[in-house]
């Protein structure tokens, strides 16, 4: 074969492997569009896909119209942001720390950042328990007072993590292990602070706790979208530094990225959006380990593709959840913290098998 043909033929497959990459992302996000219109339809009252699309375009009954926008839709916007968030970051944790398992639930940054949520509910009268024993809800009266201190639980244990990389030298299986650590750590100090709390503060946290996308009002949705906005463009403008970090990081410096600079970076950025989503519907758990690696069996380790999809998996899930837990007990809602950690409890025992010995 001479070297024209071999050329030709190498663009072709390269534009077909293009190709394939595409087409799972189209994928994806029609995915996503569907899961939308499920889970609007969906619930106590159920609303025919027919009658939303004539809602969506400025017709419809009234009735219907009040249960999607100012009901379905705030809850719905608010499980895609979060999602967004949460599995963008467990996609960018596990480039940079090279270590499949990692998440902001594996490492102790949720737990850590629900130690700080719970700091500010109590010391600072950041939230209060409204409502009767059988219509509870919390009303945030600072979000961003809880927004800040979940965020410096948060940034604690990624302080410790990367410490512990980068002067402990402890291995990928090793991170696991001190995140394990750390979320008892943070769990403990949770139920210290719960101990000397009055019984509204405890109630409040526990039911905080819980995770709810019905919490967060459109301001809170809006900070976190323009917060993912910032974080994607960041993540997206360093696509092509993950994909060397991919080899390692001697290989990325070799190649002229700054890496210490970029793991650092990462996961300031990351632990941000993950603090922050949390601050506003609670503990969700593995959404940020389940995400990119069913996007991994899709698209591979192409983070142009990776990043994106796995942002737009991590939506998708979080919706799947949001209708089970609004379709189990009908009229109950269930705790979707409860059912994240259902779904991907099983693939974090399956992930540990199959990867144990390759990221020791």
């Amino acid at each position: 074969m001479s070297c024209k043909e071999l050329t030709k033929l190498t663009n072709t497959e390269y534009h077909s492997y293009i190709g394939r990459k595409w087409t799972a992302s189209a994928l994806v996000v029609c995915v996503l569009f569907a899961m939308i219109l499920i889970s609007i339809s969906v619930g106590a009252a159920r609303i025919p896909i027919s009658e939303i699309l004539q809602v969506l375009t400025g017709g419809g009954e009234a009735a219907s119209r009040t249960i999607i926008f100012n009901v379905r839709m705030p809850r719905i916007a608010t499980g895609v942001v979060v999602g967004f968030a949460l599995a963008m970051a467990g996609c960018i944790m596990q480039n940079v720390l090279r270590n499949p398992l990692a998440s902001a639930s594996t490492l102790g940054i949720a737990q850590g950042a629900s130690f700080g949520a719970a700091v500010a509910i109590v010391y600072f009268q950041a939230g209060v328990q409204v409502g009767t024993a059988t219509a509870l809800t919390i009303s945030v009266t600072n979000p961003y007072m809880v927004t800040i201190f979940a965020f410096l639980g948060g940034i604690t244990s990624t302080i410790i993590i990367l410490l512990l990389s980068r002067v402990g030298g402890v291995t990928p299986t090793s991170m696991i292990l001190a995140g394990v650590a750390l979320s008892a750590m943070f769990t403990g100090g949770t139920a210290l602070i719960q101990y000397f709390a009055d019984e509204t503060s405890i109630a409040s946290i526990v039911y905080w706790t819980f995770g709810n996308l019905g919490r967060a009002g459109w301001n809170e949705i809006t900070l976190v979208f323009v917060l993912n906005i910032a974080a994607f463009m960041y993540f997206f403008f360093n696509r092509w530094n993950y994909n060397a970090m991919e080899s390692g990081t001697h290989t990325a410096k070799s190649l002229g990225v700054n890496a210490d600079a970029l793991i650092l970076i990462s996961m300031l950025v990351a632990t941000l959006i993950s603090a922050v989503a949390i601050a506003f519907v609670g503990t969700i758990n593995f959404i940020g380990l389940i995400a990119p690696h069913i996007v991994r069996k899709l698209v591979g380790n192409d983070h142009r593709f990776l990043i994106p999809c796995s942002a737009v998996m991590g939506a998708t899930i979080m919706l799947a959840a949001d209708i089970m837990s609004r379709t189990l007990v009908m009229p109950a809602i269930l705790p979707i913290g409860a059912i994240t950690s259902f779904l991907g409890a099983p693939l974090f025992l399956y992930l540990i098998i199959k990867k144990g010995k390759t990221i020791s």
